[in-house]
């Protein structure tokens, strides 16, 4: 005879649910704004350097290129980056944080768009960008984005790891937090997501003062 006092695991929630409720309870901090992504996407030590190297990459075509800026969150990075794009368009999963953003960031090259990466066709675009997103995503969804980057011709990924070797890709629920808990952290060109790139180009190694380990950013040349 069965009782009621034998509890059923919860589910997890589906990845927008989660990352909904990540903003509205501010879980990766508060600046006062309404919307905030965290010290990885505001630290000065964290961001300008990444700035400066994008913004170096971007410059570096003669013809601009059209930037798809995956996971975009509070668009304080991707803010710096739009006036070296032919257009930018920026993506997040978080429907109210879009809208915000459309009133926040005007250019007449810069659209935004409400998309769940891991289930949606992405916007075509010669770049994808993907800042410290991936890490909060499971194995599964993870995959499901991967099978859309060959779609463009360059993709740069940063990802929050732990320093010296570790054992690649634990999987996780999706969520707040990241494989740096279980010494872990993303790595794309190891199984099970086994990334086939033309070229793959290290651009930056930045020590996270926060929370430890290391924020590592790739440019990966995909045809």
């Amino acid at each position: 005879m069965k009782t009621d006092s034998v509890k059923k695991l919860k589910k997890p929630w589906p990845t927008k649910e989660a990352m909904v409720q990540i903003y509205e309870a501010k879980l990766w901090g508060d600046n006062g704004a309404e919307f905030y992504s965290g010290d990885g996407s505001h630290h000065p030590e964290l961001v300008e350097p990444y700035i400066d190297v994008l913004q170096s990459f971007l410059k570096s075509f003669e013809n601009p290129l059209v930037v798809v800026d995956l996971g975009c969150g509070d668009f304080n990075i991707g803010s710096e980056l739009v006036e070296h794009t032919k257009k930018c368009i920026a993506v997040d999963i978080v429907e109210e944080m879009i809208n915000f953003n459309k009133k926040k960031f005007r250019s007449p090259n810069l659209e935004f768009h409400c998309l769940d990466i891991a289930k949606d066709e992405l916007p075509s675009a010669d770049c994808a960008i993907l800042r410290q997103v991936l890490q909060h995503l499971s194995n599964a969804e993870i995959k499901n984005v991967v099978d859309k980057l060959y779609d463009f011709k360059y993709v740069v990924l940063t990802e929050h790891v732990p320093h010296g070797d570790f054992l690649p890709n634990v999987d996780i629920i999706s969520g707040q937090g990241i494989r740096l808990k279980k010494q872990s952290g993303v790595d794309l060109q190891k199984a099970p997501f086994r990334l086939k790139a033309k070229e793959a180009k290290h651009l930056i190694s930045v020590n996270s003062p926060s929370f430890g380990g290391r924020l590592v950013t790739i440019l990966f040349k995909m045809f």
